[in-house]
Parts: C-alpha cells; structure tokens; sequence
C-alpha cells in the first residue's frame, strides 16, 4: 500500500487524486461507475504500478531483500518507498506534507460516498492516524506491515520486513530516489 507515492505522481486534481487513493481497492474493468477523473486516476495508479514491475531501480530493491520474502518483496519495496518519499517530502515538494495530507483526509471524507467499500472502512483510520504524515517514522511502517501480513491469504513472513528495510536503509533509500525520477518521467508522458 503505498499510498503517498500514487499521490505524489499523480494529477493534482481532486479526482485523480481520489482514484489514485482508490487504486489498491477498485479490481477488474474500468466502466463508468466513476467520473472521468477518478477513472484517470484510477488508470494512472495502474500505469504507476506496471511501470515499477519493470523499473530497474524498483527491481534491484527487490533483489535486496531476503529472498524468502517471495512475492512480498515488492509489497515491502511500496511501503518502503512511501517511507522514504514522507521523510524526504521537502526535497520533492513546496508545499508541507502536512499540508499535502490534510488536503487528501478532506477529499476523502468529503467523497466518502464515491470510495470502494474497503477504502471506506479504512478512511477514517487513515485521518485519524495521519497516515500520510505518520509514514515518516519507522513504528508506522511495521504497523502498516504487520497489518498487510494478516491480511494476506497466502502465508507470508511480511510482518519481519521491518528488519529487511533496516538491513537495507541505505540502499533503498537510493534506489527510491532514482525510482522516483524515473517514475515522475514517465508520468510526465502520459495522458488523460
């Protein structure tokens, strides 16, 4: 769930911004049970995801982590990166994070009629909790692993990933950096 890079990389308009919240959620075919913005948002969160599948930096930070994390790894490469873009916000933003996520919260609870079921569920634990914001320390990011762990059909060690980022903080963090350029080209090129 890496929510704060989706926003990041996506259009800073309300409904984009609401699809690429909504991205993790909404499976299957887009029809139009949902605005033109949020579809682009919803479409843009999947170029995003596909892009990172074959994006060698999000690749060799995969490679890093314990191989025994299997189909995880990828899982804990997002949540690591959203770490990552949290505590260097000011290095890619003007505007505060604080700010940033405060302005998503109030998306959120004003369209909660628009949000899939499970993000409805979830929004309230995301305001109260800053998510956004609470992503900059390393206690949250165990949380948010602990909580994908139990999650999952499929038995995972997810919840010790917080070991794997420290093992590899360094050179994560370089890795994000260099995905991040990357990832704002590419976006760059596409259109709604």
């Amino acid at each position: 769930m890496n929510h704060l890079v989706h926003l990041y990389l996506s259009d800073p308009t309300d409904g984009c911004l609401l699809g690429a919240l909504m991205g993790d959620y909404v499976k299957g075919r887009l029809d139009d049970h949902y605005p033109t913005e949020i579809r682009w948002g919803l479409q843009l969160h999947r170029k995003v995801d596909r892009f990172a599948e074959t994006n060698p930096h999000f690749q060799r930070s995969k490679r890093r982590l314990d191989p025994t994390l299997r189909h995880c790894r990828g899982i804990l490469v997002d949540v690591a990166y959203d770490h990552f873009l949290a505590v260097h916000w000011s290095d890619f933003s003007d505007s505060p994070l604080e700010r940033f996520a405060a302005n998503i919260y109030h998306l959120l609870t004003e369209n909660h009629a628009l949000l899939p079921p499970d993000l409805q569920q979830a929004a309230p634990r995301m305001v109260a909790a800053d998510w956004l914001v609470a992503a900059r320390q390393l206690k949250t990011v165990d949380k948010v692993l602990q909580r994908l762990a139990g999650r999952l059909s499929r038995s995972n060690n997810l919840n010790s990933g917080l070991i794997e980022i420290k093992r590899h903080y360094p050179q994560l963090e370089t890795d994000f950096r260099y995905f991040l350029h990357d990832a704002c080209g590419y976006v760059e090129t596409l259109a709604p």
